[in-house]
């Protein structure tokens, strides 16, 4: 009877450990952080020949997403923190003239983490608009396509710091090995454009754009916008989100786009 009853003390002391051994391993939360709101005098520079002089306002957002072992990952890093938190003049080259209401340090701190707590800093691409917080990081490993990486400011000088920790991606890749983060490589806005799909539990899987596609105008319309390093890239990347889509049946979040962007819940609140 004793050891009767010590062996059953024994099977219940492993189920916990059997339990955990065969929960599943993925995403649990997704935040969204304002990373920059922006104006615009014409339109028409993301889609040539249309919306011509049509103003437009935009949005920037950046992605903190957490793994169920307790790994963060965030998403581009949206404008420097030390724009003005109000707007400015418009910009002479026709762009956004970027404000910003809220930090991005300040946002991260409101959830009671550290910079230092970003395993990955993963980057769409090195537009200003999503790189701008990237050396809040420094400690975060760069998850980014070594043709973006490689791609030069100017002769001779790179967008990232050479002591920056950094993984040089090569097309698609599983950032955590189970299939809940997949970077999906996107060329056509720049050399080494990418974007992310994302499993979540109860939302189901969400597609972040980065500038694959700007607004719900473009993709609707497959608009491609003049200043993209390739139109062909573009839209070949356009296709593979749409095959993505159909196949995860998952949501497309347009980063840039305001009416989508303000219809999200944004940090406190997360998805999951």
């Amino acid at each position: 009877m004793f050891f009767t009853r010590l062996i059953a003390a024994a099977v219940l002391l492993l189920i916990p450990s059997f339990a955990n051994a065969q929960g599943k391993s993925g995403v649990d939360k997704l935040y969204i952080l304002d990373c920059g709101r922006g104006t615009a005098a014409d339109m028409s520079r993301w889609t040539p020949g249309e919306n011509v002089n049509k103003p437009m306002d935009v949005v920037d957002n950046c992605y903190l997403i957490h793994h169920t072992g307790n790994v963060w990952l965030l998403w581009d890093t949206g404008v420097t923190d030390t724009t003005p938190n109000q707007p400015g003049p418009p910009p002479s080259n026709g762009g956004p003239n970027w404000y910003r209401p809220k930090t991005l340090a300040s946002q991260i701190e409101a959830l009671g983490l550290k910079p230092s707590d970003i395993k990955y800093v993963a980057i769409s691409h090195t537009h200003p608009d999503h790189i701008g917080n990237v050396e809040l990081f420094p400690q975060s490993t760069l998850l980014v396509q070594k043709a973006e990486y490689d791609w030069p400011a100017s002769p001779g000088v790179s967008r990232f710091k050479p002591e920056h920790p950094v993984n040089k991606l090569d097309g698609d890749h599983d950032v955590f090995g189970d299939g809940s983060v997949t970077i999906l490589s996107t060329p056509g806005h720049t050399p080494g454009h990418q974007s992310l799909l994302v499993k979540l539990p109860k939302t189901g899987a969400v597609l972040l754009s980065g500038d694959a596609v700007h607004f719900k105008d473009n993709w609707d319309h497959r608009r491609v916008p003049g200043g993209n390093t390739s139109k062909e890239q573009t839209l070949a990347s356009m296709n593979k989100l749409a095959d993505v889509m159909a196949k995860e049946k998952a949501q497309l979040w347009i980063n840039h786009d305001k009416t989508q962007g303000d219809a999200l819940k944004h940090a406190p609140a997360f998805y999951d």
